[in-house]
């Protein structure tokens, strides 16, 4: 693609057909599209190379590529994708080309504009993150049934908050709350204990292209 930005472009840092690993399309084959740059510096984050440096790509040549793969779920993430304003109108496209596109963002920038086919998959950050404070609150006020929450919950102490903001905030009303271990600082068995124990009305789930793939860039 062009070195050189233009109006309709977003910077991409890589596409790829793999299985969604995460949430509620978890093994559906699905095209990621990664855009590149992040405000956030989760000290967890396993995808620090889209911070910086992609290739700038048109709409329209996004949209083209994604047709390339022939599956029918596209997951929108990075970085933080809404850091790049296109791109809500990415996420409209691949919308109006009739696919189930899903959206994968911090909860740090505003989310209400976003195109309400797309089902948001919004983090909140937990004090183990090193970004609690970026967590945007006034994004519940946008979430319905189609979205959904994620929890990474890094040792107990993430457990004991992501419990109280769960209980205050009455999330498990709002959409689906999900809780994920940190991979390499939690045992997922024993969060598994934690949410039996309390009977969290919360999904469990570990990243599944992880567990086939490892860290492997790209799968």
């Amino acid at each position: 693609m062009d070195a050189t930005p233009a109006s309709g472009r977003l910077r991409l840092t890589e596409m790829f057909c793999s299985l969604q690993g995460e949430a509620r399309d978890a093994g559906w084959p699905t095209v990621f599209v990664r855009l590149t740059g992040c405000p956030l510096r989760c000290q967890y984050c396993d995808t620090a190379y889209a911070f910086h440096g992609g290739d700038w790509w048109t709409i329209d040549a996004i949209a083209a590529q994604v047709a390339q793969f022939g599956v029918r779920h596209v997951c929108v993430t990075g970085g933080e994708p809404l850091a790049q304003k296109r791109c809500h109108a990415l996420l409209a496209r691949l919308c109006e080309d009739g696919y189930s596109v899903s959206l994968e963002t911090s909860g740090a920038i505003d989310l209400s504009a976003v195109d309400p086919r797309v089902s948001r998959v919004m983090d909140i950050k937990t004090p183990g993150s090193g970004e609690v404070e970026r967590n945007l609150w006034q994004n519940l006020d946008a979430l319905n049934a189609h979205d959904q929450i994620k929890f990474v919950i890094c040792d107990r102490a993430d457990y004991d908050w992501a419990c109280a903001q769960l209980r205050e905030r009455g999330l498990a009303d709002i959409c689906s709350v999900w809780f994920s271990p940190s991979q390499g600082q939690l045992n997922a068995t024993e969060l598994a204990d934690w949410i039996v124990a309390d009977r969290l009305p919360v999904r469990f789930q570990m990243q599944l292209h992880k567990v086939l793939w490892g860290d492997t860039p790209g799968r």
